[in-house]
């Protein structure tokens, strides 16, 4: 496989996951709101903005930026992002059901996945400065 075409496998690897994110917010969202339970909306939006929203401008990003998506920090991104989020969302839930030992929990994963988003925005910033500089985004 050559390397554009793995450029182009992880960016839409990003976008997979993003869908399923917004499938099951979707659902999330109908079950919340037809059985009243709006104690869950955080957990909600969780599951729009850093599954759906995130992940896929993150995967037209790597598609734009393509040697950001094979850097060290894009590698950090996707293992923090994506392992941290699906333990965060599920212990979101049961701590806004009243489970609040999972606090600390919660806490360590909204860490992780802030990390994540930390080395995607460096990741990001340092991959334009370079496109900017040689005026060839295409490269970027």
């Amino acid at each position: 496989m050559t390397g554009a075409m793995a450029d182009k496998k992880m960016a839409l690897l990003w976008l997979k996951i993003a869908v399923v994110y917004l499938l099951v917010g979707v659902i999330y969202g109908i079950v919340m709101a037809a059985s009243h339970q709006y104690v869950f909306r955080s957990v909600h939006a969780h599951i729009n903005l850093l599954g759906w929203a995130s992940l896929a401008l993150a995967g037209l990003m790597y598609h734009l930026y393509p040697t950001a998506a094979r850097s060290l920090l894009g590698r950090l991104h996707f293992y923090l992002h994506n392992g941290g989020l699906p333990v965060l969302l599920v212990c979101l839930h049961f701590y806004a059901g009243g489970m609040r030992q999972l606090e600390p929990v919660v806490a360590l994963a909204s860490v992780i996945v802030g990390l994540g988003i930390l080395a995607f925005t460096i990741n990001v910033m340092m991959n334009m400065k370079v496109a900017l500089s040689t005026g060839n985004v295409d490269s970027a």
